[in-house]
């Protein structure tokens, strides 16, 4: 069932957008100069992609942004979400800056104002450059300093242009599935190093800010974590116990460095002699005020000590992406944050679901995309009533595009890309959440 919702049941001043990220959609993979990215070289990798693809087309954005800008605008949303991709600016991560890649984003942001549209630019989306790499990368200390460099140079170009400037984006996506699990660029599997990772991560968001305010940087600043409502599966003692310690690994390890300064004490006793590095000065380095909050919601966590949770037995609706479909934890979650910190304005910067899409007559019927946003609209508009400040929305996709690991087989796109000639066309979702925005009607 979907929610009834209008855009008048939030402040007139509420955001509303739509998010995408450089890698996912740019493409032109060498294009004036861009040097190579961890995921260029991660594709490479025999088997690591689903369907043996990389980001060297994607959606062509690179060539195609005054269209798909245009597109944007005519859903009738306030923001536009974006990021910036580091080796297209700066080849090597460090050292010369690239005017020709910081022309293009320059363009971008430039046609955005034109339009009537905020800008929401995103530092570090993952495509970390691959020379960095070579180096170590995040778990290599330097780079810290190397990205704080970057940041204080987006912003002294892009600045005075843009709404909002997100230093990193699901840094636990980075550090775990990147050098844990594996499965992700740079495709390490080491604890000890996904933690240090994370740790790194944190730290060069909190210098960052720093830097960027010392600089007079006038937009707003914050971070982005990807977050989920975890909950026991059954109410066995240990089922509860593994709740919290997955909440500790997922959230919380992010979550109190940032706004309590501190690692949470079970999460470091859970990870004993595999806990990072951490120099003297480096939580105050982190815990620095954050002008916003970027929450990513796709699902809610079942944790469970003993056999995986059967996902089908909660009888909700499964994504192409095997995730549970669970508004109801949005709303949880963002209750939950209220609650235990002191948090600073809330931005839902993505949310959105993979669906099978089908063309027929030229069109995309997506009811279960559609049905999807519209009640995890719903479930942000019952958090506030309850009290959680959140001042914008961002739909997850604005276009199908490379979906990392999977490749273009899952699409999270509100507009469906026909990969073999870039067309455009708006599913059904789209029409959806241009008649919410435009008509303000239910």
């Amino acid at each position: 069932m979907t929610a009834l919702i209008s855009k008048s049941d939030f402040p007139r001043n509420f955001t509303w957008g739509v998010a995408t990220s450089a890698f996912q959609i740019e493409g032109a993979a060498d294009a004036d100069g861009k040097g190579p990215s961890i995921w260029d070289d991660f594709c490479r990798v025999p088997g690591a992609i689903a369907d043996a693809s990389d980001g060297n087309g994607a959606c062509d954005h690179y060539h195609l942004w005054e269209s798909d800008l245009e597109l944007i605008a005519d859903l009738g949303v306030d923001a536009y979400r974006f990021s910036i991709s580091w080796p297209r600016v700066q080849p090597l991560g460090s050292g010369a800056f690239n005017q020709a890649g910081f022309a293009f984003y320059e363009r971008l942001v430039d046609g955005m104002l034109a339009r009537g549209l905020k800008p929401y630019l995103t530092l570090n989306h993952w495509d970390l450059p691959s020379a960095l790499q070579a180096n170590g990368g995040w778990a290599n200390r330097d780079t810290v300093q190397h990205f704080v460099d970057y940041a204080c140079e987006v912003a002294r170009r892009l600045g005075d242009r843009v709404t909002s400037i997100c230093t990193h984006n699901e840094p636990w996506v980075v550090a775990v599935l990147g050098h844990d699990v594996g499965n992700f660029a740079p495709g390490i599997k080491s604890r000890a190093v996904m933690l240090q990772v994370a740790h790194h991560l944190l730290l060069s968001h909190g210098m960052a800010l720093t830097a960027l305010r010392a600089q007079g940087c006038k937009s707003s600043l914050g971070i982005v974590l990807n977050m989920s409502h975890t909950q026991p599966a059954t109410d066995s003692e240990a089922d509860i116990a593994q709740a919290q310690l997955d909440d500790g690994k997922g959230l919380r390890w992010y979550m109190d460095p940032l706004l309590k300064g501190a690692y949470p004490a079970d999460v470091l006793k859970h990870f004993g002699a595999d806990a990072p590095r951490v120099l003297p000065g480096d939580m105050e380095r982190i815990r620095v005020p954050l002008d916003f909050l970027g929450i990513n919601y796709y699902f809610r966590c079942m944790a469970s000590a003993g056999e995986p949770w059967d996902i089908k037995s909660s009888g909700n609706d499964i994504t192409d992406m095997g995730w549970e479909v669970y508004p109801e934890g949005l709303t949880a979650l963002l209750v939950r944050l209220h609650r235990d910190y002191a948090l600073p304005p809330i931005l839902i910067t993505e949310n959105g679901a993979a669906f099978k899409d089908e063309v027929v007559d030229g069109q995309v019927h997506d009811v279960q995309r559609q049905s999807y946003i519209a009640n995890h609209i719903a479930a942000v508009r019952d958090a506030m009533h309850q009290g959680v400040v959140v001042h914008g929305y961002f739909v997850w996709s604005l276009l199908d595009n490379f979906e990392w690991a999977s490749g273009y087989e899952k699409r999270f796109g509100i507009v469906r890309v026909d990969y073999d000639t870039q067309r455009r066309t708006l599913k059904d979702s789209a029409l959806w959440y241009r008649s919410f925005l435009k008509s303000e009607g239910k």
